[in-house]
């Protein structure tokens, strides 16, 4: 049996390990040092492995609680997960959820369908998930995400608030429901006026934010901030990235190539090959995808195929900026502005090739839709100008 003190005590490893509880609940500590409940068990003769949420966010004491309400579920034949039960056994909101979360999985990167499984077991499950969705009022829904605003996690309320819509949507149209609680949430801060996101400008303050990462951040967290920083990507795609899309790291011309799937595409995109966007790795940033590979035990050579490069929370890398000092001044995806303002200002007839690193789409649609020519040598040599810059 797990304690309270041993729970608090599981420090990282270099692989994610289990701390066995007892009756199917274990603790799953990942190499980012994320905790999460999870417990096996048998669902119509199969075995399956469900996830509670995060630790500190669910107690020791909490998890055995779920598990308890689990193996009550399974005594009286419903499916804890909500997913294969009929309709008429969908009685609780959390039930719903997991029947609209099992209906998205086809559609949803793995990666994407464990942020928001998690984030409603963390932050939804806990205090509304076993009431029937008609017995949960505006005020709750209000309190929920006013919660999470007052700790400042304000991106994560808006989520959670779309999500909680997709959830009741799903319901009422299959007539679980006869009530949307959560029209009245958009008279709260989590739908901010929009207004571009903060970014640094300058390369001396880009690089006082990086070494502020190093000093703070866990040693993936902070290689993940600065392979996003050298690269210019979205999150998404950093989050995503998979050892099979690297090619070229042992060698003088290096490349990442990122798949339409992983790209801001529209829907129809995602699925030509034509669409992938490669980006050429600085010698930095090749340096830092050898030292992810030696922190796992493998070489560039070994690595698998199928294994993320950088296995870290979706919002990691937003919490290593403002534990650095710069929260308000930066976030993730303004690295992408940095970098088209800085390098635009420094080379300003490249506007052309710093676009493309960009992966924006080409304003001359004639022009987009003939001129597919990569032009790798420009955009390599626009990264490793931007290298020098923010790391010199």
């Amino acid at each position: 049996m797990l304690t309270n003190a041993a729970v608090k005590a599981a420090a990282p490893r270099s692989a994610a390990y289990k701390m066995a509880d007892g009756r199917g609940l274990h603790l799953l500590v990942a190499p980012t040092g994320r905790k999460s409940w999870r417990m096996k068990c048998r669902i119509a003769g199969r075995e399956q492995l469900l996830t509670f949420g995060r630790y500190p966010e669910m107690s020791l004491v909490c998890a055995r609680a779920r598990v308890d309400q689990v193996r009550e579920q399974l005594r009286r034949g419903e499916d804890p997960r909500g997913t294969a039960a009929p309709a008429e056994q969908l009685h609780t909101l959390e039930q719903l959820a997991r029947a609209w979360h099992a209906g998205r999985l086809e559609r949803w990167s793995a990666e994407h369908a464990g942020d928001v499984i998690e984030s409603l077991e963390n932050h939804v499950f806990p205090s509304i998930g076993a009431k029937h969705p008609d017995d949960v009022d505006e005020a709750q829904i209000l309190e929920l995400l006013g919660r999470l605003e007052a700790t400042g996690k304000i991106e994560t309320a808006r989520r959670v608030r779309q999500r909680l819509e997709a959830i009741f949507k799903y319901a009422r149209r299959r007539r679980l429901a006869s009530i949307d609680p959560t029209d009245v949430v958009d008279e709260l801060a989590v739908r901010p006026p929009a207004q571009p996101m903060p970014a640094l400008v300058t390369a001396a303050e880009c690089r006082e934010l990086l070494a502020g990462i190093d000093a703070t951040a866990s040693p993936i967290v902070a290689r993940a901030a600065r392979f996003v920083a050298l690269t210019a990507v979205r999150v998404g795609s950093l989050r995503a990235m998979r050892w099979r899309e690297v090619e070229g790291l042992d060698g003088n011309a290096p490349i990442w190539r990122i798949p339409p799937a992983h790209l801001k595409l529209a829907k129809a995109k995602k699925a030509e090959a034509r669409f992938e966007h490669i980006v050429p790795l600085a010698p930095a940033a090749a340096e830092l995808l050898r030292a992810a590979a030696a922190e796992n035990g493998y070489d560039t050579r070994s690595a698998p195929a199928d294994a993320l490069v950088f296995p870290i929370g979706e919002a990691a890398i937003g919490d290593a900026i403002a534990r650095a000092g710069f929260k308000g001044r930066h976030v993730p995806h303004g690295w992408r502005a940095s970098f088209s303002t800085i390098l635009n200002e420094a080379l300003p007839n490249e506007r052309d090739a710093i676009d493309a690193a960009l992966a924006h789409a080409n304003k001359n649609k004639v022009e987009g839709a003939y001129n597919r020519a990569e032009q790798l040598a420009r955009r390599r040599r626009l990264f490793e100008i931007w290298a020098d810059l923010i790391l010199s």
